[in-house]
């Protein structure tokens, strides 16, 4: 972004996120599709649906194994659940069919896919049939990541938003994970260029690119280095991409991320002032998301 003031950066991220109109309809503001889950990992799922929920999404819903939905019945209560095929509590590739069905129907309008996914083949064989069907945004995170990174690049996928952490890029990249931290905005354009995507490479000083521009967050401490917070940030910009201002795709993906990553890093400095780097845990990262995005969006008045 050519490293403008940061008067200048808030001043130009709040306009990407219009005021709300006081008749506004939840249909008005995405319908976010969470997919993800496995055995030993339902907490990341619901830790994406409630980012996407408190990011402001008008509807959410958690697309989890049928075997496990229970555990994502239980909360959060404002999100709606989609079970889906699996085998011993891992998505299989049958499962793809029903999501196809879901997203049409309910007017899916971003996917965040990968949170506590599992590696398993079937996870695999599903996440490759959904980058070469499905047409969405879709914010990719965790597993779906290392899913990708198994699939030759190809221009037959969605808009792609990638999130991963330095170890992850360097899977993506093929090459070891201090390579990446050498020189984190070279290596995050790669992978934005190699997948035509957007790509947010998590970590001190997030990087924020298309390949193109680069964006570099100011944000966040090291307390929001604990389990969770990267969950909260998939669904929190998977509930932005169907709020922000945006000529085209391209942008509305670019916006969506650098608000996203702004607003996440925002509310965990909130949080570190009252609670501390030590203790600081993801949920405190969601609760203190609305007083981040207060002065960002406001109702017009009557």
């Amino acid at each position: 972004m050519g490293g403008p003031s940061q008067s200048v950066l808030l001043k130009r991220i709040r306009s990407w996120l219009p005021p709300r109109n006081r008749d506004a309809h939840k249909n008005d503001f995405g319908h976010v599709l969470v997919i993800g889950g496995c055995r030993g990992m339902m907490g990341a799922p619901r830790l994406a649906a409630l980012g996407a929920l408190r990011g402001g999404a008008g509807l959410v819903t958690l697309g989890v194994p049928e075997s496990l939905e229970p555990l994502a019945a239980v909360g959060p209560w404002e999100a709606m659940t989609l079970p889906l095929p699996d085998r011993s509590g891992g998505l299989t590739a049958r499962a793809i069919s029903r999501v196809h069905s879901y997203v049409k129907e309910r007017r899916v309008s971003s996917v965040a896919l990968g949170p506590g996914l599992g590696g398993e083949k079937g996870v695999v064989a599903f996440v490759q049939n959904f980058l070469s069907s499905v047409s969405v945004p879709t914010v990719l995170d965790a597993d779906g990541l290392n899913a990708l990174s198994l699939r030759a690049p190809s221009s037959d996928t969605p808009p792609l938003l990638l999130t991963p952490h330095p170890g992850e890029l360097a899977r993506l990249l093929g090459v070891s994970t201090g390579t990446v931290q050498k020189d984190r905005s070279s290596s995050a354009r790669a992978v934005a260029l190699r997948y035509g995507s957007v790509v947010v490479l998590k970590g001190h000083g997030t990087v924020v690119t298309d390949g193109n521009q680069t964006y570099v967050n100011s944000t966040g401490n090291p307390g929001m280095a604990t389990g969770g917070t990267g969950d909260v940030l998939a669904g929190l910009i998977a509930a932005l991409l169907g709020q922000v201002s945006a000529e085209d795709v391209s942008q509305r993906l670019w916006r969506a991320a650098v608000l996203g990553v702004y607003l996440h890093g925002r509310a965990g400095d909130l949080a570190e002032k009252e609670i501390g780097s030590v203790s600081l845990l993801a949920r405190d990262v969601l609760s203190y998301l609305p007083k981040a995005i207060q002065g960002f969006s406001s109702i017009h008045p009557a």
